[in-house]
């Protein structure tokens, strides 16, 4: 498994924020972790039975995250980098995450930390065809309408690469598994 992270800080970068929703109000977060019945209105979730799982597991109490964003999608249109998988299709996702604890929301350096931490263990794993990557973004989160205060979030892109996509898609499982229990190993070491 490829793994990277990266940091995305500049004026123009995307942000992310908590909570959210679409302009026309049909998208929105869902607090996973206090309410994990929610997950059933998350349709990436729905149609898509291991991300319905990573996210039941990153936003339980054994977990130091919560996940505030998702997306998943297939597409045979592979960038240049891509091509050393020697695949014709990508099965993707991404999922936003957060620290559950306010304290460590505002930490630049916590943020930094756990993105070499996961890195490094899964730069251990066995070679599969798949790759993550970590993006250390800034983070709203809306306390009442009139305060908002500043931190970070990560988002964490997994793609999974093979002949069709079902394959790419069970390279993408594998892949999606190893950083549920990347993730949920840093938090158990977090809490010792």
């Amino acid at each position: 498994m490829h793994v990277d992270f990266s940091v995305e800080l500049g004026a123009e970068d995307d942000c992310l924020e908590l909570p959210w929703a679409s302009p026309d109000g049909a998208l929105r977060y869902y607090d996973l972790r206090r309410q994990p019945e929610l997950l059933l209105n998350i349709q990436e979730a729905f149609e898509n039975e291991e991300l319905g799982h990573f996210l039941a597991s990153i936003n339980s109490p054994s977990s130091m995250f919560e996940s505030s964003k998702c997306d998943v999608w297939s597409t045979r249109e592979l960038n240049e980098e891509e091509l050393i998988y020697g695949a014709e299709c990508k099965f993707a996702c991404y999922v936003d995450l957060v620290f559950t604890y306010a304290q460590s929301r505002h930490s630049f350096e916590k943020h930094e930390e756990l993105a070499r931490t996961i890195c490094g263990l899964l730069k251990r794993v066995p070679e599969i065809s798949s790759a993550a990557e970590f993006m250390i973004r800034r983070c709203y989160f809306t306390m009442t309408p009139e305060e908002k205060q500043e931190g970070f979030g990560i988002t964490f892109y997994l793609s999974g690469y093979g002949e069709d996509e079902n394959a790419a898609r069970s390279h993408w499982n594998i892949g999606l598994r190893l950083v549920e229990n990347a993730l949920l190993q840093i938090s158990a070491t977090q809490r010792k």
